[in-house]
């Protein structure tokens, strides 16, 4: 395996909405430098980078995929990435370890939900981006409106740097407005030099003159320089074009139709020449394990092992790949290398580089390259390994939050330690869900981004640990509460010859704030409760909260004061005393006009304008208020408080009201009480649920 310094690498991530064409581009990309033989189709199952049978079968992407090829001496490590929102966690585990996101927009449809989204993320890293309108020879592909799509939403730092010659059915190839020179491409992608078809010249020297006044704002001493003679030389323009990208100043935007591969070897011209190298990052920035305190490593060859793992994927016959983007210093076959968020070391086994399922082993993965790493012990994705004399992590990856819960049981009776076992094994790979086993709603429930990304767990559950599960409606986490006061006496007493029990209290109970789940109060004086047996009221008082009288659901928000009792100085006992404490809670609750209430949450619903009139009535429609509306480019971002009992289902609702434009976004806010007519359908539902257990 030929090794390569730092900066003949170019790490890019392929980024973008679903069927805007990633991973025929990055076919394309393989096939074009030699690195494939044949040029797989996505509609056939052919392609390097989606080869597992649920992508076989779905036709679509589900996993990062790391590829490799070379082009003119350059290293290529090119991720593909999946373009559904509930897969979107994949681009930002992926988006710190790129060095620039190369955004795929398709030139029918524009710029799409997870286009935005990719943006945004770039925004959070500092990452270096691109945009390639994608699909140009489709029928009805236009790549103006693309373009004007583009910097509408994304500013006028986004110019083309090529321009299609015709477009749809009639496009032929591609302008360079660098050098001003056409392309024309072969069945294989080859390109063709030609000049500038005549009828193009006028509409390609006015994008060069608007590419030439970005690239002059991009640098004072070159602005100055271009308002003196009005143009740059060919060094400034390449000194201010691979700065301005460097710098995030400047988004430069290609156009390919990646089925054909016509673009493709003039994009990774451009490359080459322009796009940033492993070297150009500025110091990476990250913490010292276990505290806040920020920790800095200059990008040096030579300097201590800095391996960021991006992605875990489980195999079979080969076990976990661990994906890694080398920072700093070497990996090594043998290296011991020390995980800083497991607090474990980790000895350093095969390592690979990978095309798909196709994989050839190296010995070393230097500063600035990307390889998988086999069979690791406790290292999985967002995970650092370094030296453990010298330590160093990155903050933890910041996952998009859940916004679909779900209950998940077993088919089989005794299968639940599987599956918790499973899912366990499923989140090392993924993990942007989570699973939470409720004890008080007797429901397992699984968190995840979406309900395709749950449809891909339950058959990788099936398919790959033998465990069949069926989804059901999750429960709502309600709470009881009181919203008036009561001054209630408890006296337990049994005598049934022999020693008796006997217990006697008197309690008062009021509401608390919300923020506030109990309080227990010590009045008593004089010795009528010895202190002994003061624990033991408490005790009876919490576990009566457990569970409440109206559905069953805990009790909070209340104050108790143990304020008078009595006791026998033979028959008294903390059993005693427990169950008289208990009664008296039940008695208490029951007189202070008790409540249901539920849990509501943020929403933020970001949809294009035309759909913002939909959203706001289906938000009040399920008992959601309005907070506010903010625009943000050619979207609104509307915020509102809903009830998570009405949230069930709501991303998908949110598609279908939005043609799949609108995304939403949630996180708990506070409890409130139950309007009345929706507790007492509750309570009655419960009453019936315990009906029919009897």
């Amino acid at each position: 395996m030929k090794e390569y310094n730092i900066d003949q690498i170019r790490n890019l991530a392929l980024c973008g909405h679903n069927s805007s064409g990633k991973t025929t581009l990055a076919e394309a990309i393989l096939y074009v430098t030699g690195a494939s033989k044949r040029f797989g189709k996505v509609d056939d199952g052919t392609t390097i980078s989606d080869f597992t049978d649920e992508e076989i079968s779905r036709k679509i992407s589900i996993s990062a995929a790391l590829l490799h090829t070379d082009h003119n001496g350059t290293k290529f490590n090119v991720i593909d990435l999946p373009g559904f929102p509930d897969l979107f966690g994949e681009t930002v585990a992926a988006l710190r370890a790129a060095d620039l996101a190369a955004i795929v927009v398709n030139a029918t449809a524009g710029v799409e939900v997870v286009t935005e989204q990719a943006f945004r993320q770039c925004n959070k890293y500092g990452t270096p981006r691109a945009f390639i309108v994608n699909r140009i020879d489709k029928e009805h592909a236009e790549f103006q409106p693309a373009v004007d799509r583009i910097q509408a939403i994304f500013g006028h730092k986004a110019i083309p740097v090529f321009l299609p010659i015709g477009e749809g059915l009639t496009f032929k190839g591609v302008i360079d407005l660098i050098k001003l020179k056409a392309y024309t491409f072969d069945a294989n992608g080859k390109a063709t030099e030609t000049d500038i078809p005549a009828e193009d010249k006028d509409q390609a020297e006015a994008a060069r003159e608007k590419l030439v006044e970005n690239v002059a704002e991009s640098d004072d001493a070159l602005l100055e320089k271009f308002f003196d003679s009005g143009d740059l030389s060919p060094d400034e323009i390449k000194q201010g074009l691979r700065k301005g990208i460097q710098n995030s100043g400047i988004f430069p935007i290609f156009v390919t139709a990646a089925f054909t591969a016509a673009g493709v070897k003039t994009l990774l011209d451009f490359a080459v020449d322009y796009f940033p190298t492993p070297a150009d990052r500025a110091d990476i920035v990250g913490i010292l394990p276990g505290t806040d305190q920020e920790k800095v490593r200059k990008i040096d060859v030579n300097g201590v092992p800095t391996a960021f793992v991006f992605k875990t994927v489980s195999e079979p016959h080969v076990g976990e790949l661990s994906f890694i983007r080398v920072f700093t210093g070497k990996v090594s076959h043998g290296d011991d290398l020390y995980n800083t968020k497991a607090s474990s070391g980790e000895k350093i086994g095969q390592i690979y580089v990978t095309n798909g399922k196709e994989r050839k082993e190296i010995g070393t993965v230097p500063a600035g390259d990307m390889a998988a790493l086999v069979k690791l012990r406790q290292t999985h994705t967002g995970d650092v390994l370094t030296s453990k004399g010298d330590p160093f992590a990155f903050p933890e990856i910041g996952f998009p939050p859940p916004v679909v819960d779900l209950g998940i049981k077993s088919l089989t009776k005794g299968d639940e330690e599987k599956i918790s076992t499973a899912l366990a094994r499923l989140r090392d790979e993924d993990p942007t869900f989570k699973v939470v086993a409720d004890p008080v709603l007797k429901q397992m429930l699984i968190y995840a981004q979406g309900e395709l990304q749950i449809d891909i767990l339950v058959k990788k559950l099936k398919e790959r640990y033998g465990v069949e599960v069926e989804l059901e409606k999750p429960g709502i986490p309600y709470r009881e509460t009181v919203t008036g006061k009561a001054e209630v006496q408890c006296k337990y007493k049994k005598q049934s010859g022999g020693r008796g029990q006997y217990g006697d209290v008197h309690i008062r109970m009021a509401p608390l704030p919300r923020n506030e789940d109990f309080k227990f109060i010590n009045s008593i004086s004089g010795g009528v409760i010895p202190t002994k047996f003061i624990p033991s009221v408490e005790k009876g008082i919490k576990e009566a909260m457990k569970e409440g009288q109206l559905s069953g659901h805990p009790v909070v928000n209340v104050e108790i004061d143990l304020f008078y009792g009595s006791h026998h100085s033979v028959d008294s006992s903390d059993l005693a005393f427990k169950m008289a404490g208990s009664m008296a809670f039940r008695d208490a609750f029951m007189k202070c006009s008790p409540v249901l209430i539920e849990p509501i949450y943020n929403i933020e619903v970001r949809v294009p304008e035309e759909f913002t009139g939909d959203i706001m009535g289906d938000i009040s429609s399920r008992r959601g208020r309005i907070a506010g509306m903010d625009p943000d480019g050619e979207s609104q971002v509307i915020k509102a408080q809903v009830p998570l009992a009405e949230l069930y289902k709501y991303s998908t609702q949110i598609k279908s009201l939005t043609q799949g434009r609108g995304i939403y976004s949630r996180e708990f806010s506070h409890y409130e009480e139950v309007p009345r007519e929706n507790m007492e359908k509750i309570i009655e539902e419960y009453k019936r649920e315990k009906e029919a257990e009897k």
